[in-house]
Formats: C-alpha cells, sequence, structure tokens
C-alpha cells in the first residue's frame, strides 16, 4: 500500500488531517465535560443534604414539632422538597435528624449512563 502526499515547495501538504482528528476527539471532551458538571451536581447535593440536616437538628432541638423540622430541612436549602424525606427521633436528652435525598441525574448523555443518587446524612443534638 503506497500514501501519496502532495508537495508544494519543501512541505507536504496535509488535507483535512487536523479536522477529521478535532472531530474523532470532540465527542470525547463533549462526555468528559458532561461528566464534570454531574458530578459537581453531585457533590453540591451532597453538601446540601447535610446542611439540611444540621438546620433541621436546631429547630428539633428547641422543641419543634415534625412538621416545623421538615419545613427547616426543605427551606435550608433549593432540594426538590418532593425527593427529601425527613425522619425524626427523640432519644434522652438528644434528637436526631435524618436527612435522605434522591437527586436525578439529569445531565444530558451522562444523567442516562447513571442512576439516580441517594444521599443521606445525620445530625444530633441536645436537647434544650
Amino acid at each position: 500500500m503506497y500514501s501519496q502526499t502532495l508537495f508544494r515547495g519543501e512541505e507536504p501538504i496535509s488535507a483535512g488531517q487536523a479536522t477529521v482528528e478535532f472531530v474523532l476527539v470532540m465527542p470525547f471532551f463533549i462526555l468528559m465535560l458532561l461528566a464534570v458538571v454531574q458530578i459537581g451536581l453531585l457533590t453540591r447535593s451532597k453538601v446540601l443534604v447535610a446542611h439540611a440536616a444540621r438546620e433541621a437538628v436546631r429547630v428539633a432541638a428547641v422543641g419543634g414539632h415534625y412538621g416545623d423540622v421538615r419545613a427547616a430541612a426543605v427551606a435550608s436549602s433549593d432540594l426538590a422538597p418532593e425527593y427529601l424525606s425527613v425522619d425524626l427521633e427523640h432519644g434522652y436528652q438528644q434528637v436526631t435528624v435524618n436527612v435522605h435525598y434522591i437527586d436525578r441525574t439529569n445531565v444530558p448523555v451522562v444523567g442516562r449512563m447513571v442512576s439516580d443518587a441517594v444521599f443521606s446524612a445525620q445530625a444530633t443534638m441536645r436537647v434544650e
């Protein structure tokens, strides 16, 4: 098999080689960029769930009822309330709040490759 290279003066002309390489590599880079965005959104949700648990246990520690505790968890972050569940446990001189959140992976292409993530956080505080 012989390869033809066109010459113009002393330099070979590679007609379209860079374009073909770009077209072959670009989908990989786009996929990686979308994966980084999805990981960032999941990390954000994990931090917000921990914050929601802390805020909810503060309300529970001062005598708040379940409705107040859930409202505090929802208000403390912009997590979707329909995917947020709050469990309240009273112990001897302490209260524990468990927050569970289902995060939908909805970034195009990458979101379909991974299942929805479930995050949980627990916070305990002494009853005042």
